[in-house]
Parts: structure tokens; sequence; C-alpha cells
């Protein structure tokens, strides 16, 4: 078990592949990272205390190869490797390979559709390791993780929402700085100063739609889906 700034991982797993030394097993993180926050920075800082850990920020790409942001996934892919490089330097890697490539229909339903498994196996391509466990605090994605065989770590879910910093930060943009809980106090102190220098972002999805849909749990853009 690893225990850090609040932050409980249980480090067995259902095929036992966490028991290797630290070298030799890696510690999978996907997620959307938009924008990384302190309790982002907490679950990778514990795993990397036993694991080599690997980042994947998640992309959804149209058929032309540009990324897709929304009101709910802000920042680019770009920004949020540079977001968790400028926290952890070269000390965990960052993958571009957890991407959904328009149309976004095609990989459901999860583990029914041979898509979802081609991105799973995209994920685990570039990891050097042969041993791999996989992080999430949320119970459902757990199992999910589970049933694509990418042996998910027992774990319990921070309170800090990356969804919370930026409904204050959307705030900020179109009603001016208030009073009450900041946001700069949610996110690491490099973050901050990535998300002020593209504060441009911010300003253009604040008083936007969001334009994504939930499909079975799961939050797709609706530009790309069909």
């Amino acid at each position: 078990m690893l225990i850090a700034q609040g932050v409980t991982i249980t480090t067995t797993n259902s095929n036992d592949r966490a028991s290797a030394p630290a070298a030799a097993t890696a510690a999978l993180y996907l997620a959307h990272l938009n924008p990384l926050t302190k309790a982002h920075e907490q679950i990778i800082s514990t795993l990397a205390r036993g694991y080599a850990v690997y980042v994947f920020p998640v992309r959804f790409l149209l058929k032309d190869g540009r990324e897709v942001n929304t009101k709910s996934f802000p920042f680019s892919f770009e920004q949020r490797r540079e977001m968790v490089e400028a926290v952890f330097g070269s000390s965990v890697k960052v993958l571009p390979d957890y991407a959904f490539h328009a149309p976004y229909s095609k990989y459901m339903p999860p583990l029914l559709s041979g898509k979802s498994w081609e991105l799973r196996n995209q994920i685990v391509s570039h990891v050097k390791e042969q041993r791999f466990v996989s992080y999430t605090g949320d119970k459902a994605e757990r199992l999910m993780l589970k049933m694509y065989r990418l042996n998910p770590l027992k774990a319990d879910r921070l309170e800090i929402s990356a969804s919370s910093v930026k409904e204050m930060m959307y705030r900020e943009a179109t009603e001016g700085a208030a009073g009450g809980k900041d946001w700069r106090d949610m996110v690491p102190a490099p973050v901050v100063r990535i998300i002020e220098k593209n504060w441009d972002v911010v300003k253009g999805f604040a008083a936007a739609e969001d334009a994504t849909m939930r499909v079975m749990g799961m939050k797709f853009p609706k530009e790309g889906y069909k």
C-alpha cells in the first residue's frame, strides 16, 4: 500500500502484477487533466513512489488530425503535457496514445467494439516495462480497466475535481475575481502560470455552450462523434 498526502493506493490487483520491483512495473494514469489539479499531482506523486509512471492525457482527434477542444476539455494535449512536465519534469512520461479518432462512435459500446480494444493496445504500445498497473479512483472505471486487462489498483477518489476548477476559472473570466475559493489554490503553482499564460483559452470557452455529450457514462465532443 502507498500512502502520501491523503492518497491511498493498494498495490495489489487481480493478476498480482504489482508484486514486481518498481523498476520493472509501470503505472498507467489515463485522465483528462483539464487542467492538472493538486489532486492529480498527489496521485502521480504517490504512484511515482512505487512505479515508473506513464501519464496519458486523453485526446479527441478529427479525421484531419486536429484536436477537438470544448468547454469540458479546454486545454490542448500540448498544454496539458506542459502542465505535467512543469510539475514533474522528466520523472514521468507523458504519452499521446490515449487518442480517440473520429468518428468516436466506433469505439462504442466499450468492450464489444474492436476499435476500443485497438485503443487499449495503442495505450500500452509504448510502455517499456513488461508488467503494468493502472489507476483510477472511480469504482465503475476500475471495473472497466479490469475488463480491458489493464490491472487497476484500488484507490480512493480525491476531493478536488478539475470540473470545479474549470467552473471557478470560467466564473472569473466572465464576472471577474470574487471572494471565496480561488481556483489558484486548487492547482500546483507551475500550472497556475501556464493557465494564466493561456487565459485566452479560458475566456474563449467561458461563455460558450459546452459542446460535449455523454454516452454510456463517457464524455465525448459532439464534433466528430458520428
